[in-house]
């Protein structure tokens, strides 16, 4: 008893040890950052469903991956789609993870474009350079889950050439996700995923505020349809829009006071990535509907990941820091005209995601679980974030 009681206190301190590090280590501790990964994330990669059967999924995500290296293996996988050999920009992200051990400060351009050369050029697959790497099936799982909806096929409506008043559809490849707000509309922001919150209880900002004007559009990240709306008492009026795959679910709220969102929405609505849902406001922070209880206008978007519907609600949640995701997706804003005598505001230009057909047409198959009211979900994860 004595060996298990010295052994259970000394797995402990190591714990402990680990999440000091990742919580405070500086970016000089990447040696010990990576030793303390690799000794503790297969703890994190599983969990028992409590049946006889053990059920595994990741519960344990750190995106930390940085702007520049999304946008330079976005541009990798665009140009590669004429080529013979097409790159897959999450891959070649997870191989850097994975490399990295998933600390980005260590990212370095030549890196990338390094492993992109060896793949076009035949030198190597991707297949071959991971067969060894031990934790490569992790992150790639992992950074699909982020990243998975937003580089593919679609299709833009722009203006016939041979007719300025009718529009064609062309057939595109590339990013396919939008800013979560507006082209041309202001606004400010900065890395605040973690930091105190008190409001109802004391509890970690798990979201990405963006600091604008009241009234400015609001824009779909991705299309999905829409999960959750209505008012909820941390975060307000909140649209909550989960990715088809089921694997993302997009939370914006502290919608405008009188007319947070789009009046097309409705729960269980298809969204379009790019389209109007809401307008930024201040809302929540109430118990009462429809009161201005923030002081800084703003737009708080989250982003949940979900491996199991159990991870949705109560202790296993897990939400990422948006910060680089959000600079990452500032090359890609959707543009938007006012809709003449009404508050609503609407895209210009409109697109087609096959992901959307797709789902409309087995819709009857999907498993939507619409949420209109606080009531029907809860303050335990929606509010926990803001």
């Amino acid at each position: 008893m004595k060996r298990l009681r010295r052994g259970i206190i000394i797995e402990a301190v190591l714990v402990l040890a680990a999440i000091c590090i990742i919580m405070f280590g500086s970016n000089n501790s990447g040696g010990i950052k990576q030793f303390m990964k690799e000794t503790f994330l297969p703890r994190f990669l599983t969990a028992s469903s409590g049946g006889e059967a053990e059920k595994k999924y990741i519960k344990w995500v750190d995106f930390d991956v940085c702007s520049e290296a999304m946008g330079k293996a976005c541009d990798l996988d665009v140009a590669s789609q004429s080529q013979a050999v097409k790159l897959n920009w999450v891959e070649l992200l997870a191989y850097l993870g994975t490399r990295y051990g998933g600390d980005f400060s260590r990212y370095k351009e030549k890196d990338l474009t390094g492993l992109a050369e060896k793949l076009e050029s035949g030198e190597t697959t991707m297949a071959a350079l991971t067969a060894d790497l031990k934790y490569y099936s992790y992150y790639l799982e992992a950074y699909s889950a982020v990243l998975g909806g937003m580089v593919g096929e679609y299709e833009e409506e722009v203006p016939d050439p041979n007719d300025p008043q009718k529009t064609t559809w062309v057939k595109k490849y590339g990013l396919k996700a939008y800013l979560p707000l507006a082209k041309y509309f202001p606004y400010s922001d900065f890395d605040d995923f973690g930091v105190s919150r008190t409001y109802g209880y004391k509890r970690k900002h798990l979201g990405h505020d963006m600091m604008g004007q009241v009234g400015t559009p609001v824009i779909a990240v991705e299309s999905g349809y829409v999960e959750a709306l209505g008012w909820n008492r941390y975060g307000g009026w909140r649209i909550g829009i989960r990715s088809f795959d089921g694997k993302r679910y997009y939370y914006y709220a502290h919608l405008r006071k009188n007319y947070p969102y789009n009046k097309e929405l409705a729960a269980g609505s298809i969204v379009q990535a790019g389209d109007v849902i809401g307008y930024l406001g201040r809302t929540g922070y109430s118990t009462t509907e429809n009161v201005n209880n923030i002081d800084t206008p703003h737009l708080h978007f989250g982003l949940q990941l979900i491996f199991d519907e159990s991870q949705k609600e109560g202790n296993n949640e897990i939400w990422v820091d948006c910060y680089e995701l959000v600079r990452f997706l500032y090359r890609n804003r959707s543009e938007t005209s006012k809709v003449a005598d009404s508050k609503e505001w609407k895209r210009i230009t409109n697109i087609k995601d096959p992901a959307a057909v797709d789902f409309e047409k087995n819709k009857e198959n999907s498993n939507i679980t619409p949420h209109n009211t606080d009531e029907d979900t809860g303050d335990s994860i929606e509010g926990t974030g803001e």
